[in-house]
């Protein structure tokens, strides 16, 4: 429920060919249906309804003269800059995961200053925050009560499968393993972006299904229902 396989539209996958063979890599993983959710960033990545759709359209070209049997739906990643609340604001529909399920992100740095308003702001349009790898906020290591904070503004957290090995690094991992143990994670996601990202879900071996697997046990796993 969270991928960059729309061709040369963000930093994902540069082109159809490329989408492919991503795409048939997930399928032997067992994948059946992939959300993809190209950023939309405004200083580097001005994505519209219309330049989505039309690298879907081309996606699904594709995927139907090659014959490769997945459901792809298209969504986006927004990025929580002055563009997404011009969006809010001017009551712009905006691409979801399914129903009201709006993917967010915001900077590896810091927490946007306004961030309580803008959620709030999301929610009064309609719209539930899925928060994009909170993980990776790795600023929030040393203030963790600002989860329970996000959690209480009606967060719904998606961590990354490889967040959940060391591919990103210690810090990344302790997070999203303090995150496991906290039951905040609702949504699990690949943030799939190219070849290496595949190779390392291909190689992740038992140790990640058995901490997914927990997870699924719980019952807190919502990616069944999109």
């Amino acid at each position: 429920m969270h991928s960059h396989l729309l061709p040369g539209i963000d930093d994902g996958s540069p082109s159809p060919e490329v989408s492919l063979q991503l795409i048939r890599g997930m399928a032997e993983l067992g994948y059946k249906k992939l959300i993809t959710t190209p950023h939309v960033m405004w200083d580097i990545y001005r994505n519209t309804q219309e330049s989505i759709q039309a690298a879907y359209n081309t996606l699904q070209s594709t995927l139907k003269s090659q014959g490769v049997p997945i459901t792809i739906h298209a969504a986006a990643e927004y990025y929580l800059d002055e563009h997404f609340v011009q969006l809010l604001d001017s009551d712009t529909p905006l691409l979801t995961l399914k129903n009201n399920l709006v993917l967010i992100e915001f900077s590896f740095i810091s927490s946007p200053f306004n961030l309580k308003e803008i959620l709030f702001k999301l929610q009064i349009k309609g719209y539930q925050p899925v928060l994009a790898h909170p993980e990776r906020y790795l600023y929030l290591s040393s203030s963790k009560g600002f989860y329970d904070e996000l959690k209480d503004l009606g967060c719904i957290f998606q961590v990354n499968l490889l967040s959940l090995t060391p591919y990103y690094g210690k810090g990344v991992t302790e997070l999203a393993h303090y995150l496991v143990k906290k039951n905040y994670v609702g949504l699990l996601g690949t943030d799939l972006h190219h070849q290496r990202h595949l190779e390392a879900l291909q190689n992740a071996g038992s140790g990640l299904m058995t901490t997914v697997q927990r997870l699924l046990d719980t019952g807190g796993i919502m990616n069944h229902s999109l």
